[in-house]
């Protein structure tokens, strides 16, 4: 099982994030679904999108909701990780889980995700958005001297999603659908 974390924004998505969240569900759905789960944060803004549509897809999704949420009701098909740790410690303990992090938009938690993903060598592969996460963009594609991991920057989510495919490709030894 290949395991890609999402880190999203938890307000809800404009209209272009919005439109950019669905393409990205589809794709990989259709590209590099299989024995694929997509790992997010909680229920709510952007992640609720991406779970709702990677449900709808037949993507298995798992949730490590912050014990501050919960108690929030999360979708049924969905498999709801309560780890007792706060906002911070979950998303540690997502990306810690993860192949790759993909972060499709978001502020703060999103950085830290980002952050947390690079420090841990996983790859990250980051969608401009127009929010502060591409800020980051300035410094891909490595944080720092160390080079632990590469920081890959995408404006399409076409490039994105086969970058990803043939990612998971290579850290599995499978093959991708990408065409």
């Amino acid at each position: 099982m290949r395991l890609v974390a999402v880190a999203a924004h938890s307000e809800a998505p404009d209209p272009a994030n919005l439109e950019r969240i669905r393409r990205f569900v589809d794709l990989l759905a259709d590209s590099c679904g299989d024995s694929l789960a997509l790992l997010v944060g909680g229920y709510w803004g952007f992640m609720r999108v991406v779970v709702d549509e990677a449900i709808g897809k037949g993507l298995m999704v798992v949730i490590l909701p912050p014990v501050e949420r919960e108690d929030v009701e999360f979708p049924e098909r969905a498999i709801v990780l309560r780890t007792g740790l706060s906002y911070r410690l979950r998303s540690v303990a997502m990306v810690r889980s993860c192949d790759v992090l993909v972060v499709l938009g978001g502020a703060s938690g999103t950085i830290q995700e980002l952050v947390t993903a690079y420090t841990e060598g996983k790859p990250v592969l980051l969608l401009l958005s127009g929010l502060p996460s591409d800020r980051v963009s300035a410094l891909a594609p490595y944080l720092d001297d160390r080079r632990v991991a590469e920081i890959r920057v995408f404006d399409s989510v076409e490039s994105l999603v086969s970058e990803l495919c043939r990612t998971l490709a290579e850290r599995r030894g499978g093959a991708t659908r990408f065409g």
